[in-house]
C-alpha cells in the first residue's frame, strides 16, 4: 500500500480496492496494513470493517491460526462497544463464528476440549441474542463428522431443524448433507442431494467448485463418466492455485490418478506446486498430500518412478523421491488429528483414498491426450517393433548407411541408437574396413541430427551442420559424401530467409540462387555414384520448387518440371525407385500448385499405381496424403477423406513421426470440416499437433493446438477449450518466453475469449486488458492491437467501467488510423453505446451517442475506401443502434425515426435469411417503441401486419415469429 489511508473516506475506499482483489498474500497483507491505519481513527466503525476484512483475507488464505485471533478483537468490541454495530455488522459477527469453528478444527493443536467449549460459548451467545441454534447444531454436526463418531445423531439434531438466517447457504448445506450420504456408502442418494448445486441452481463463494470435487468419483462409480469429465473441467478451474480450496485440487488430482489421466495429473500438480508451502491449515494441508500420495502412488506403480515431478521449493523431485516425502509428511498429520481426536478417522479415510483401485483405464478429460511417456523429455522416434535393429556394432553402422543411401524410414532409429552409443565415455569404434574409420561415422551422424533440425524448419543451424559434416567427409576421404552434404547446406542456408520471416521476394531470391549454386557444384563435380547424383538432381529440383511454392509466379514453373524431368530420367536409368517416386511426386504436387489439379490428379494416380507395384512402400503414405489435398481442392472431400484416412494407416507401418502423419492429420481435419464433421476435425487437430510435439517440432505444434482451441470455441466446448490452452501456457518453453510471442499471445486470446463464452467475465477482463497493453508495442501489426483493444473495451463496459472502456476504445481508434479494422471497429462502438445506455438510461445517453459518432465516422471512412462489409451494413446497423440507444434512454421518437432509416437502409428483404431477419428485427423494435412506449397501438400494428404479409410471402416463418408475438401483445392491450 504506498500511503495509509488519511481518512475514514480513504479508509473505506482502500477496503473496497482490497475487496477486489483475490484472495492470496497481496490481499492479506493489504488487510492487515489497513487494520492498522484504522487504529488511528477515533472512530471504532472503520476498524471493525477493517477486522472484518482481515479475517475475511485469514478465512480463504488458508490461514486458520489467525482468523480466531481477528474474531476476538471484533468479539472484545461488541461486548464493550454493542452500538457500534448496526444490524449487518452484527449478523456479519454472528455469521462468523462458524468460521472460527472451522479454523479451529482444521488445526490439530487445538484440543477436543477447546473445540467443544467454542460450540458451546457459540450456542450461550445465540441463545442470548434470541437467534435461532440450526447454525449451531450445524457445527456441532460438522465436528461430530471430522472426529467420526456420533455422526448420525448430531445430523439428525441439525438437518431436523429449519433454516435460520445465519445457517449456512443452501449450497453449503446441501453438500454437507451429500458428504453424510456419501460417508455412508449410498453414492445414488448423496448424487440425487447435490444435484441443484451440480447443476448450477445454487452456489457460493466456495459452490459449486467443493460440491464438484467430492462428486466426481460418485459419478464414476454410477456411470456418469461424461458428466464427471464436463464438472472436472469447470470444477478445477475453479480451484486451481487456491490455497483455501487445495483440498478440492488434491481430489482433482486423485479423479485424473483413477481414470487413466496419470499426466494431466502431473501437470496439474505442477500448476499448483505453490501449494505445497502456501498452505497454512493443516486440515486442507491433509486433504491436499492425499490427492498427491494417490496419483504419485499410480505413476509410480506404473513404472515411472523416476519421472521428474514439481513439489516443494528447493529441490528437485521425482515421483517416487516426492511420494515418500508426501507420505510422511500426510502420515504425521493424520496422526496428529487423530490423537487430538482420540479416533482413527483420519488415518481410515487417507488408508480408503490410498487403496482405491483405478475406476476407469482411460477417460478421455481434454482434448490435449497425453501419456506418462510423453511427460519425458523429447527423444529421437523410436522404430516399429517389427525392425529389430542389428545386435552388432558393424551390422548396425551398414544397416544404418544402407536405409539411409534408400530413403528407407529405419534409418531413423539406427542413426539415433549410433548416436547414444557413440556417445558413451567407452565407446570403442570397430577396426573393420567396411565400416571405415570414426570420423566418417562422426560426418554421419551430423548429416542425420542437421536433417532432422532441417525437418524442424530450423534452416540455420542444419545449414551449419551440414557444412561441419561435409568437412568430416573430406577428413574421411569420402568426397561423395562431402558434395552431397556441401549442397544440402546450400538449400538449407537458402531457406534461412524464410526462417527469419522475410518477404517472399527475399526468399525467391535466395532459392534462386541456390539453385544457380547447386547446378555449378554438379557441373564441377565428378565421380559420384548413381544414388548421390540421383540426390544432388533432387536438390535443384527442390529449389526451383520451393522458388515456385513461395513466388506464386506462372514463370516458374517449367523450370521446376524440367528439373523433375532431369531426375525422373537419371533416376529411371539407373532404376532408382525412390528418386523415380520424388521426380513423380514433384511433377505433380507443380501441377497442384499452378491450378492445374486435374492433370495433378492423373499425375498422382499414375504414381500411386507404381508404387503400388514397384515400391518403395513408405511413399504410399505421402502420397496418398498429396492425393488427399489434390481432391480437397477438387472440392472431393469425401474422396479427399479416404485417401486421408489410407494414409494415416499405413503410415502406422512405419517408425512413429517419419512419414508426415502430423500432416495427415492437420489435412484430415480440413476433410472432415468440408464434411461437416467437426469434431471428428477436432480430433485430428489435436492429434496433429501431439505428434508435432512429440517429435519437436513445437511451433508446428502450438499452430495445430491453437487452430484445434479455436475450433473447440467454435463447436461451444469452451471448458474443452479453456483447459486446452492452460495446459499449453503451463508448457516450460512458453512460460520461459522461449516461443513465438505472437504465438503465445494467439493462444492467450483464444483463451480470453473462452473465459468470455463461460461468463467468466472477471478473468476474460484481466486478460484481455493485459493482451491489450502488450499489443499496443506491435508497431509492425497495429491491425491486432485494434482488434484486441476493441475487444477489451466491450469487456470492461459489460463489467461496468466505462471511463477504462473509453481508454481501451480511443487505443483500438488510434490504431485503426494505421490499418483500418471497419467493421470490428464499428461493432466495438455500437456495442459500447448500447451497454451505457442500457446500464445508464438517460444518464448514460451523452456517452452512448459519442460511441456512435465515432462509429458514424468509422461508416464514412468504409464507404470512402470502398470497404464492402462481410456482415451487416455499417449505416443500417448504426441506424438501428441509434434507435436502441435512444429507446433505453426514453426519447422514444427520436428512437422511432431511427429505427425507421435503418428500415429504408435496408430496403425490401429478399431472399437471404440474414437480411430478413436483420429486417424483422429492426420492424419489431420500432412497432415495439411505437407501440409501448408511445402508447401508438394501431400503427404499430400496421407496421407490424405488414411486415408479416412481405415475410410470408418470401417463405421467412422462423423471422414472423418474434412480430407475431409482439402483434399478439398490442392487440391485448
Amino acid at each position: 500500500m504506498p500511503t495509509a489511508p488519511q481518512t475514514t473516506d480513504e479508509l473505506y475506499r482502500a477496503l473496497e480496492e482490497n475487496d477486489r482483489r483475490p484472495y492470496g498474500r497481496t490481499r492479506t497483507v493489504t488487510a492487515e496494513e489497513l487494520v492498522d491505519a484504522a487504529e488511528r481513527f477515533a472512530d471504532p466503525v472503520p476498524l471493525v470493517h477493517a477486522l472484518l476484512e482481515l479475517q475475511e483475507a485469514y478465512n480463504y488464505g488458508a490461514e486458520p491460526r489467525k482468523s480466531p485471533v481477528v474474531f476476538a478483537r471484533l468479539l472484545t468490541l461488541f461486548d464493550e462497544q454493542p452500538d457500534v454495530f448496526d444490524e449487518r455488522l452484527r449478523h456479519t459477527l454472528f455469521w462468523r463464528f462458524k468460521w472460527v469453528a472451522h479454523a479451529l478444527r482444521a488445526l490439530p493443536e487445538v484440543p477436543l476440549t477447546g473445540l467443544r467449549q467454542w460450540l458451546t460459548e457459540m450456542r450461550d451467545r445465540y441463545e442470548k441474542a434470541g437467534l435461532g441454534l440450526q447454525p449451531y447444531y450445524g457445527q456441532a454436526y460438522q465436528l461430530a463428522a471430522h472426529v467420526g463418531e456420533g455422526t448420525d445423531l448430531a445430523y439428525e439434531l441439525w438437518a431436523a431443524r429449519p433454516r435460520t438466517g445465519l445457517s449456512d447457504c443452501e449450497a453449503c448445506e446441501i453438500c454437507e448433507r451429500a458428504l453424510y450420504h456419501l460417508a455412508a456408502g449410498d453414492d445414488e442418494r448423496a448424487l440425487r442431494t447435490w444435484e441443484p448445486v451440480l447443476a448450477g441452481a445454487e452456489s457460493c463463494q466456495e459452490e459449486p467448485a467443493r460440491s464438484i470435487s467430492y462428486a466426481l468419483l460418485p459419478l464414476l462409480r454410477t456411470g456418469h463418466a461424461d458428466r464427471a469429465r464436463a464438472l472436472h473441467l469447470t470444477g478445477y478451474r475453479a480451484c486451481r492455485r487456491s490455497s483455501s480450496m487445495s483440498g478440492e485440487v488434491g481430489r482433482h488430482l486423485e479423479f485424473c490418478a483413477l481414470t487413466g489421466n496419470e499426466a494431466r495429473g502431473l501437470e496439474l500438480l505442477a500448476e499448483n506446486r505453490n501449494l505445497f508451502d502456501d498452505v497454512d491449515s493443516p486440515l486442507d494441508l491433509l486433504d491436499f498430500l492425499t490427492g498427491v500420495e494417490v496419483l504419485l502412488q499410480r505413476v509410480d506403480l506404473l513404472g515411472h518412478g523416476e519421472l521428474r515431478v514439481a513439489g516443494y521449493a528447493g529441490r528437485t523431485w521425482t515421483v517416487t523421491g516426492l511420494r515418500a516425502e508426501v507420505r510422511d509428511r500426510a502420515d504425521d498429520l493424520a496422526a496428529r488429528f487423530d490423537a487430538r481426536n482420540g479416533t482413527t478417522a483420519h488415518t481410515d479415510r487417507r488408508r480408503a483414498r490410498l487403496d482405491r483401485a483405478p475406476l476407469l483405464d482411460a477417460l478421455e478429460l481434454t482434448l490435449r491426450t497425453r501419456g506418462l511417456d510423453d511427460m519425458a523429455p523429447v527423444a529421437a522416434p523410436a522404430a516399429r517393433a517389427a525392425a529389430a535393429l542389428p545386435e552388432t556394432l558393424p551390422e548396425l553402422i551398414r544397416r544404418a548407411r544402407e536405409s539411409d543411401e534408400r530413403g528407407h524410414p529405419d534409418a531413423t532409429a539406427c542413426w539415433a541408437r549410433l548416436r547414444t552409443l557413440v556417445a558413451a565415455p567407452d565407446y570403442a569404434h570397430p577396426d573393420d574396413p567396411a565400416v571405415g574409420p570414426l570420423v566418417l561415422l562422426r560426418a554421419d551422424l551430423l548429416a542425420d541430427e542437421a536433417s532432422l533440425a532441417g525437418d524442424k524448419d530450423e534452416f540455420d543451424a542444419a545449414a551449419a551442420r551440414y557444412g561441419e559434416a561435409a568437412s568430416l567427409y573430406d577428413e574421411a576421404g569420402a568426397p561423395g559424401h562431402a558434395v552431397l552434404a556441401r549442397a544440402c547446406a546450400l538449400l538449407l542456408a537458402a531457406r534461412v530467409p524464410e526462417e527469419r520471416g522475410d518477404g517472399a521476394e527475399a526468399q525467391a531470391a535466395a532459392l534462386a540462387a541456390a539453385h544457380a549454386a547447386l547446378v555449378e557444384l554438379h557441373e564441377k563435380t565428378s565421380g559420384l555414384a548413381p544414388y548421390q547424383e540421383a540426390r544432388l538432381l533432387r536438390l535443384r529440383a527442390t529449389a526451383l520448387g520451393l522458388r515456385l511454392q513461395t513466388s506464386r509466379n506462372e514463370e516458374h514453373i517449367a523450370p521446376v518440371l524440367a528439373e523433375a524431368d532431369l531426375l525422373l530420367a537419371f533416376a529411371t536409368r539407373h532404376e532408382i525407385d525412390g528418386q523415380i517416386s520424388g521426380a513423380l511426386m514433384l511433377r505433380a504436387s507443380t501441377y497442384a500448385l499452378s491450378g492445374e489439379l486435374s492433370v495433378a490428379a492423373t499425375e498422382i494416380d499414375a504414381l500411386l499405381d507404381r508404387l503400388r507395384a514397384h515400391g518403395p512402400a513408405w511413399h504410399l503414405p505421402r502420397t496418398l496424403g498429396l492425393r488427399g489435398r489434390i481432391r480437397l481442392g477438387l472440392k472431393d472431400a469425401q474422396a479427399a477423406h479416404a485417401d486421408l484416412t489410407e494414409g494415416l494407416r499405413l503410415a502406422a507401418d512405419w517408425p512413429s513421426g517419419t512419414l508426415g502423419t502430423a500432416r495427415l492429420h492437420g489435412d484430415l481435419a480440413q476433410a472432415c470440416m468440408r464434411l461437416g464433421r467437426p469434431d471428428e476435425a477436432l480430433r485430428h487437430l489435436t492429434r496433429s499437433a501431439e505428434t508435432e510435439l512429440r517429435h519437436g517440432s513445437r511451433t508446428d505444434a502450438f499452430c495445430a493446438y491453437a487452430n484445434a482451441a479455436q475450433l473447440g470455441l467454435d463447436l461451444g466446448r469452451v471448458e474443452d477449450c479453456i483447459a486446452l490452452l492452460d495446459s499449453l501456457l503451463a508448457e516450460p518453453d512458453v512460460t520461459a518466453g522461449a516461443l513465438d510471442d505472437r504465438l503465445v499471445a494467439q493462444l492467450r486470446l483464444t483463451r480470453a475469449r473462452a473465459l468470455h463464452a463461460g461468463e467468466d467475465l472477471k478473468a476474460a477482463t484481466v486478460e484481455f486488458a493485459a493482451l491489450a497493453a502488450e499489443s499496443a508495442g506491435w508497431d509492425d501489426d497495429p491491425g491486432s492491437h485494434a482488434m484486441i483493444a476493441a475487444e477489451t473495451a466491450v469487456l470492461l463496459a459489460e463489467s461496468g467501467e466505462f471511463g477504462r472502456a473509453r481508454e481501451a476504445a480511443d487505443q483500438a481508434l488510434a490504431a485503426h488510423a494505421r490499418a483500418p479494422r471497419y467493421e470490428q471497429l464499428s461493432n466495438c462502438l455500437r456495442e459500447l453505446a448500447r451497454l451505457q445506455a442500457e446500464r445508464q438510461g438517460a444518464e448514460g445517453l451523452a456517452g452512448a451517442l459519442a460511441f456512435l459518432a465515432e462509429a458514424g465516422r468509422i461508416a464514412d471512412e468504409a464507404r470512402a475506401a470502398n470497404h464492402r462489409a462481410r456482415g451487416r451494413g455499417l449505416d443500417s446497423a448504426l441506424a438501428y443502434e441509434h434507435g436502441r440507444v435512444n429507446a433505453y434512454a426514453g426519447e422514444y421518437e427520436t428512437a422511432l425515426a431511427a429505427l425507421e432509416e435503418a428500415v429504408t437502409l435496408l430496403g425490401e428483404p429478399g431472399a437471404d435469411e440474414n437480411h430478413a431477419g436483420e429486417w424483422a428485427e429492426c420492424v419489431r423494435l420500432a412497432a415495439a417503441v411505437e407501440g409501448i412506449y408511445l402508447e401508438r397501438p394501431d400503427p404499430a400494428r400496421a407496421r407490424l401486419d405488414e411486415a408479416l404479409s412481405r415475410l410470408t410471402a418470401l417463405g421467412h416463418t422462423e423471422e414472423t415469429k418474434p412480430l407475431t408475438s409482439l402483434a399478439a401483445r398490442l392487440r391485448e392491450g
